[in-house]
């Protein structure tokens, strides 16, 4: 578990420390170095670290006096004289170590480039002469953000610098993972300089923080955990049927799905893995029976609401979101149809799946960290707010945010694997708050491993899935 802050977090972090700055200074610097290095400088390699007035600055310092060292060529391209107590001892250090000192001008051929010119304080315009820098053939390692980024929003000056690595000091932040920063951050890498932890605006997913239950040896379908999908209508029985393909493939015993009747045979015959039951006879769920279509989902230990439900059943859903006590996926058509007061009012614990538009729909405000932690606290659902980078908010707790996704899912049908894999695992034993940040870590993990070798689409993502599942 990793946290990730906002720069008004790392700046605090800083201010209370009551340890040795310098000391922190040496280890960015010795850090970064050795991520540099890790590139390939060395002997013979030529190294320009661009150096700014500040603490960032004075950890370029320090890595240009442990680069050179190693026999690189270094020279500090500076912005100008160091203003902070540590980075001016840096800069002397370095200095009396025999290295060179310029001010920044056009860009120089190089082998490597340490960008250490803005940390997160930046604000405002880059420097007319650093823009033409982020051009130049030769990796870029920033220290802590790319000069240019917001460190807290994630926007980008013009000409912000694009690393080819990103040194991250103490903590993530939050630009590291929202708005633009991604397409700028390259690879990130942290550093723990043994200061103290900041308390986190997010909380980073990793692999260990995304369990997927065993499944003990004496296991039968129905005690390995059994998903019930209530969904489908003419022309979109497909996605239910994604949904409860996922949920089997990622653990699930048994699952069934609840279409209209009308589709039930054609997807019985073509899926013959998944149970299938009609409900009515039309080709849509608008008018069902919904003391029958309770009473049929009444043994399962999870239920997904809403993949390809289509239009007009807010009847359905508000009875179901007022019936069902089991954990339930409130996904797609079913979040469309769903209110914030219905799902304030459920006794069973929820997971909602928006993304952007449908959280604007749901919520009445544009989604993010914060507005999800709103909405995970008016209605007592844990918020899954889907985009580039995944976040999980329940209330009450540090939301979470899942990076492993990427363009690849962006591509019809994939939300419902997702809905279907996170029933899964509620069915399988873990809380919904859990089971969400799991099921959108595996999920993103899946769809990286596919992109690999092959587009992706729903079909062969589910597929995919199933690799994951243990």
């Amino acid at each position: 578990m990793k946290g990730i802050v906002s720069a008004a977090q790392a700046k605090q972090q800083d201010a209370s420390y009551e340890g040795d700055l310098g000391a922190v200074m040496e280890a960015a610097g010795y850090a970064v170095a050795g991520r540099v290095a890790a590139l390939g400088a060395g002997y013979g390699t030529r190294v320009l670290i661009l150096a700014g007035t500040g603490n960032n600055g004075g950890d370029g310092y320090v890595a240009a006096r442990h680069l050179a060292r190693r026999g690189a060529a270094v020279t500090v391209l500076a912005l100008g004289e160091p203003r902070t107590p540590e980075a001016i001892a840096a800069r002397t250090a370095w200095q009396r170590a025999g290295g060179a000192v310029r001010s920044i001008g056009d860009p120089e051929p190089a082998d490597f480039i340490v960008d250490a010119v803005f940390g997160v304080g930046f604000r405002g315009e880059l420097p007319p002469h650093l823009p033409p820098w982020r051009e130049a053939a030769a990796p870029i390692v920033a220290i802590d953000v790319p000069s240019g980024l917001d460190a807290t929003t994630g926007t980008i000056a013009a000409g912000t610098m694009r690393a080819t690595s990103t040194v991250a000091l103490s903590n993530y932040k939050l630009g590291h993972f929202l708005g633009s920063g991604p397409e700028v951050v390259g690879k990130v890498e942290l550093v723990d300089l043994g200061m103290p932890a900041a308390e986190p605006t997010l909380l980073l997913c990793e692999e260990a923080d995304a369990p997927r239950p065993d499944r003990p040896g004496d296991s039968h379908k129905w005690s390995a955990g059994s998903v019930a999908v209530v969904g489908g209508s003419a022309g979109m029985a497909g996605a239910a049927m994604l949904a409860a393909k996922s949920a089997l493939r990622f653990g699930a015993g048994a699952v069934a799905t609840f279409v209209p009747g009308a589709l039930a045979a054609e997807l019985d015959a073509a899926h013959p893995e998944v149970m299938t039951h009609g409900v009515g006879t039309g080709s849509s769920l608008a008018d069902v029976d919904v003391a029958e279509l309770l009473d049929a989902i009444a043994r399962f230990d999870s239920v997904v609401v809403g993949p390809g439900m289509g239009p007009g059943v807010e009847g359905l859903v508000a009875a179901l979101l007022e019936r069902i006590t089991k954990p339930a996926i409130v996904d797609a058509d079913g979040l469309n149809a769903a209110t914030v007061e219905q799902l304030a009012a459920r006794t069973g614990d929820t997971v909602v799946t928006p993304h952007g538009g449908e959280f604007v729909r749901l919520a009445g405000e544009p989604g993010d960290h914060t507005t999800a932690a709103s909405l995970a606290a008016r209605t007592g659902s844990t918020v899954l707010l889907k985009g580039p980078a995944t976040i999980v908010a329940s209330h009450g707790a540090t939301p979470w945010l899942v990076s492993s996704g990427g363009p690849e899912l962006a591509t019809v049908g994939t939300g419902d694997v997702l809905a279907g894999m996170i029933g899964a695992l509620c069915a399988r034993g873990l809380d919904v708050s859990t089971a969400a940040r799991s099921g959108a870590f595996w999920h993103g993990q899946a769809g990286a491993v596919l992109a690999s070798t092959s587009s992706v689409t729903a079909d062969s993502l589910v597929d995919a899935i199933r690799r994951f599942a243990f």
